[in-house]
């Protein structure tokens, strides 16, 4: 019986085998043979280990053109790399890392023939991100030995590896990768086994719902990919990601997910299933959501679908003066973008003093971006001078465009807007900035609810360049086409959504923050190792638990109820933990504890 690896010491690893030449097999061996290791690269077709072998020389070429490797280096390292068509060319090596294509019987296999060809105490690992490593790790003669190493495309790019342990796996396995990993330069982050770990358990339940919202005809492709670009600082949208992993790929890694979870928010959204059926599995085949130059082109060409160019066909009305009400960060950041762009405002809040507050937290913005060199002090004096401040909304008799920012409360918002309709001159536009009410309820206090639209900036208003332009069954033409171009003057992007809750953003942001907190209440993985794999694996500017302590836990909690009151999906119940955290007055940074502590100011 062999010893198991729990009770043995085990070597430093120097050799590895990586079957399944791919994309990712290949990208896996560059990384290890960089790092000094022998590396035998295997797999069945002998054009693929032809091309492995290609794209190394090219890489590394690369590398040595941009002065990262010198041309001996560059030479010892190709050195360090062998390939077979024969899996017994593994029978020497400390790790075999298997990267073949996402079916349990080819991975099985694999394992099965590994297991009469490798040394007793040889670690194989699995790169599956949707397979269980518990399920393949059951089916080998020594099951202790086995884990899963998820890298993550491009590896040589990508510094995260979660490093994937079943109950079976022994944890001196676990140690002997986990030193790997680091001496590769990655970040390991220690994960159970469930479909898509971390990383991807997030990340595939956004990207399912951005698909399901872009099925519904919510927004458009280009409008839902600019939204989450913009509005959560992502590097690509959720659509434009799908092409680039494969539309295949994702609904594979969905349906695991969903077998083992029966999340509805991972049951794969039909147009997964009917873009991969027909053929159009992303970038690779040159068409998925988005149509491309060529098979495995980068470039988007033009489509059927691709809006038109030019002015909306219906005229906008004229806007020369803007009245903002409130008085809190919102209003006068909304304020401040106006009067930049040359908007004469009014800043009404509920007392005058309110509202010179208000004007001076802009003129302390305004001064900050002269010291930093945005903003000239003459161009600072003239914004500030454009600005008055009000301690009444009778005010805002003569504005062409009233923008409210007060408190995320439909009663107040209700009531707001009910003053509004008195005192605003017939064809005022009345928006709103609310993120989470229903705009036509705002609009139904009014007596035109056709001139009433929603506006959600997001903080802060002057640097972030999102607006979400949300209409109502009832808007008319030339308010929504007034708000467009409105947008255009101030220099922001704007995205059309329909009136539901979350619009876009928030509607594909909190489930994916939500998810993320049951993971912590599940003892499944820790605060640090979720934000660093949604840094690291998934390109996000900040990781989720920083996020929810930025944004305040009482107010992610109260759109959580909104989102799972609108959809009535127990996938969107927001977890108890962050309910017991908010009940506990740990609301995150405001209060200086969140998911975390935070020192005092």
């Amino acid at each position: 019986m062999a010893t198991p690896l729990s009770h043995t010491s085990l070597s430093p690893i120097k050799t590895v085998a990586v079957v399944g030449l791919g994309t990712m097999g290949t990208g896996i061996t560059e990384v290890l043979a960089k790092a000094g290791r022998e590396v035998v690269g295997i797999d069945v077709s002998e054009a693929a280990t032809a091309q492995a072998v290609a794209a190394l020389e090219t890489a590394t070429a690369r590398a040595v053109t941009r002065g990262r490797l010198t041309e001996p280096e560059r030479a010892e390292l190709l050195a360090r790399v062998r390939t077979s068509t024969d899996l017994r060319a593994a029978s020497d090596a400390d790790l075999v890392i298997e990267v073949a294509p996402e079916s349990y019987e080819i991975k099985q296999q694999i394992f099965r023939e590994l297991d009469g060809i490798v040394r007793p105490e040889t670690i194989l690992a699995t790169g599956t991100n949707a397979l269980s490593v518990t399920r393949l790790a059951a089916d080998s003669a020594r099951p202790e030995r086995v884990l899963g190493l998820h890298f993550f495309n491009p590896a040589p790019a990508m510094r995260l590896v979660e490093v994937v342990s079943s109950v079976l796996t022994a944890p001196t396995a676990v140690g002997a990768v986990t030193n790997l990993a680091l001496d590769l330069g990655k970040e390991p982050v220690a994960v159970g086994d469930r479909p898509g770990f971390v990383a991807d358990g997030l990340l595939f339940g956004y990207l399912n719902q951005a698909a399901a919202m872009y099925e519904a005809k919510y927004a458009s492709r280009e409008d839902i990919d600019a939204a989450m670009r913009l509005g959560c600082g992502l590097p690509m949208g959720p659509l434009a990601l799908l092409d680039l992993i494969g539309v295949d790929t994702a609904r594979t890694v969905l349906e695991a997910m969903y077998a083992a979870s029966h999340d509805r928010l991972h049951a794969p959204a039909p147009i997964l299933k009917q873009l991969s059926e027909a053929g159009l599995t992303g970038r690779k085949s040159g068409r998925g959501f988005y149509t491309y130059e060529a098979p495995g082109s980068a470039v988007v060409v033009r489509d059927a679908l691709t809006p038109l160019d030019g002015s909306a066909l219906t005229p906008g009305r004229p806007v020369r003066s803007v009245g903002v009400a409130g008085s809190g960060t919102m209003a006068s950041g909304i304020a401040e973008v106006f009067a930049k762009a040359g908007y004469e405002v009014v800043l009404a809040a509920r007392s005058e003093e309110k509202a010179q507050t208000a004007k001076a937290r802009i003129g302390t913005s305004l001064s900050r971006s002269v010291d930093k060199g945005r903003l000239t002090a003459e161009a600072a004096a003239g914004t500030l001078d454009r600005i008055t401040a009000a301690g009444s909304y009778d005010s805002f008799a003569d504005v062409d465009l009233a923008v409210e920012a007060v408190a995320e409360d439909l009663e107040i918002k209700q009531q707001l807007f009910a003053t509004l309709d008195k005192v605003c001159k017939p064809g005022a536009v009345l928006a709103t900035t609310t993120s989470s009410l229903p705009v036509v309820a705002c609009a139904r206090a009014t007596s035109r609810p056709q001139d009433v639209i929603g506006m959600h900036f997001f903080n802060p208003a002057p640097a972030m360049k999102l607006v979400e332009v949300v209409r109502t069954v009832l808007t008319a033409e030339d308010v929504h086409s007034t708000v467009r171009e409105v947008c255009v003057k101030i220099k922001k992007h704007a995205v059309d959504c329909g009136d539901r809750a979350g619009f876009i953003v928030n509607a594909l942001l909190f489930p994916y923050l939500n998810n993320a907190i049951k993971m912590v209440q599940e003892h499944y993985a820790t605060l640090d190792d979720i934000d660093a794999a949604m840094k690291l694996g998934g390109g996000y500017p900040m990781g989720p638990f920083e996020l929810l302590d930025v944004v305040g836990l009482d107010v992610s909690l109260a759109i959580e109820k909104v989102l799972h009151r609108e959809f009535r999906d127990p996938g969107l119940a927001p977890a108890p933990l962050l309910e017991h955290l908010v009940a506990a007055g740990c609301l995150g940074r405001k209060t200086g504890r969140g998911f975390r502590e935070y020192a005092r100011r």
